[in-house]
């Protein structure tokens, strides 16, 4: 079997004439009501411990009820936050994060001196913006405090370079000079663009474009698909990993989202995307997808495999499982059931990650055998490892779980895009297993090894359990209408943009 596997897709128009996301006239059945409550109560008891033992810094550390800032000290717990507690009505707390908000000062880090550019835009910038749209615009601070950050990040740009470093010092407003990552200096084109719009600064749109559109242009290891890392300084790529794993992953997410967020006639996303295997026919009259699209030897499991210098890494990561939303939103926009299809099975055989646990959690690691073989760049499987493949049709080379959302995230795009009830089921299991096995001194924490009904807990509540885990876990027992996928579109940190009426084609 050749190493990458060419899907020649059905011919479609000159431009793929583009469908509804969602199933129309979608409705819930009479128990999601419930299965919403308990996401609001795992909500609610999160958010009072974080308010108790660590309002205001970033994240809380619930097993000693103290926190942590890794993340400058800004209260990225509250930016990721806001949103979501704005959805399930909590508008009082929301006024009081919007307070809070207004008293920070976002130009200087109350902890070191460097910036993360990534994690900063999808998380403060992506969820102050999205708060601002959900509330109705009215709280102009959340756009005040987002430029005010971006003001200093945007000194990852230097000289003529269209590629930022991420590392940005905002004591001496200059950047750390390293080898960047396709999705740390490539996940930026929303959140920024969101920033031009209600600031009508310009420049925030073209400095986050010039970028993406820059790496682009890369030459690709695998057809569409430019090496993991990038030197900022010359524009060009750094060794031959591939992965739509960390390092890679949302910069190739945001190659969807960003012309559905715009309506963009810049094609150059759509055909740049390595869903559709990044290539058109100069005739465009038909789609050429090209991946490391394997399947497993047991239970026939999908999975997008990594490559190194031509070599197939048969590895998967919780991290990764978004690419099952992405495909399936992907498919949809382009009308393409072969795309489409292949995003449910993705999202399959993550939720598979998550069955074959003791605690019906999924793993951080996890590893596969195809018909290719089982390399992954490491060990081979141990004994252990091969009898658990042998059953689940996959093995865990991370047991740990740090409140990860990509699994669910990708539920529930399969929910909004079928309607099969399979989907809320996965849901309802999540819920069920973080009540059981979650639960520290205060609130929610992750755990060593969720193979072990009895693992050891891990001392953090990641600032993603609110905007992201327990969002999504909200939106798939909401009403499909409200935050439609038809008229939103999700940043990576799970924090919704208002998106304008679909072209008829992408």
């Amino acid at each position: 079997m050749p190493l990458y596997r060419w899907l020649a897709l059905a011919s479609v128009a000159a431009l793929a004439n583009g469908g509804p996301v969602q199933v129309p006239n979608l409705t819930l059945p009479s128990n999601a009501t419930a299965h919403q409550k308990d996401v609001v109560n795992l909500f609610v008891t999160s958010y009072q411990a974080y308010n108790a033992s660590a309002w205001g810094h970033d994240e809380l550390l619930p097993i000693t009820k103290s926190y942590q800032d890794d993340l400058n000290g800004w209260g990225a717990s509250i930016s990721d936050a806001l949103g979501t507690m704005w959805l399930m009505g909590f508008h009082d707390w929301f006024q009081d994060a919007v307070n809070y908000v207004a008293t920070v000062d976002f130009s200087t880090p109350r902890t070191g001196t460097t910036v993360n550019l990534f994690e900063t835009t999808i998380r403060h910038i992506g969820g102050l913006l999205s708060a601002y749209e959900l509330s109705g615009k009215n709280n102009s601070v959340l756009v005040q405090k987002a430029e005010q950050v971006a003001q200093q990040l945007a000194y990852g740009w230097i000289g003529n370079n269209s590629i930022p470093y991420v590392q940005v010092d905002f004591a001496t407003q200059t950047p750390v000079v390293e080898t960047e990552s396709l999705a740390g200096s490539g996940t930026l084109t929303m959140e920024w663009n969101r920033l031009s719009l209600y600031t009508n600064n310009d420049t925030y749109r073209q400095l986050a474009e010039k970028s993406v559109q820059s790496m682009i242009k890369l030459p690709g290891v695998l057809p569409g698909m430019p090496a993991m890392y990038v030197d900022p300084s010359t524009g060009t790529s750094v060794g031959s990993y591939v992965t739509w794993g960390s390092g890679c992953d949302s910069f190739y997410e945001y190659l969807i989202k960003y012309p559905r967020l715009t309506n963009t006639d810049d094609n150059s996303y759509f055909h740049q995307n390595t869903l559709e295997g990044t290539l058109r026919r100069p005739a465009r009259s038909a789609f050429l997808i090209v991946s490391v699209h394997q399947n497993s030897t047991v239970g026939n499991w999908t999975y997008l495999a990594d490559s190194d210098d031509g070599q197939i890494l048969h590895v998967g990561s919780h991290l990764a499982c978004f690419y099952g939303g992405n495909w399936i939103l992907g498919g949809k926009l382009t009308n393409n059931d072969t795309i489409f299809n292949i995003g449910l099975q993705l999202t399959d055989a993550c939720w598979n990650t998550y069955a074959g646990t003791a605690t019906r959690i999924g793993p951080e690691g996890f590893a596969y055998i195809s018909s290719d073989g089982n390399y992954t760049g490491g060990s081979p499987p141990t004994a252990d490892q091969m009898a658990f493949y042998n059953e689940h049709g996959y093995y865990i080379t991370g047991s740990d779980y740090i409140m990860r959302p990509e699994v669910l995230e990708s539920n529930f795009y399969a929910w909004r895009a079928t309607g099969n009830t399979k989907y809320l089921d996965n849901a309802a299991s999540a819920i069920q297993s973080f009540q059981k096995y979650l639960p520290t001194t205060v609130a929610y924490t992750g755990i060593s090894d969720v193979n072990n009904v009895n693992s050891a807990k891990i001392n953090d509540m990641e600032s993603f359990w609110f905007g992201e885990v327990l969002k999504y876990l909200y939106l798939t027992f909401d009403d499909p209408n409200r935050i439609s996928l038809d008229k939103y579109v999700f940043n990576t940190e799970c924090h919704p943009f208002e998106a304008p009426t679909a072209k008829s084609g992408y």
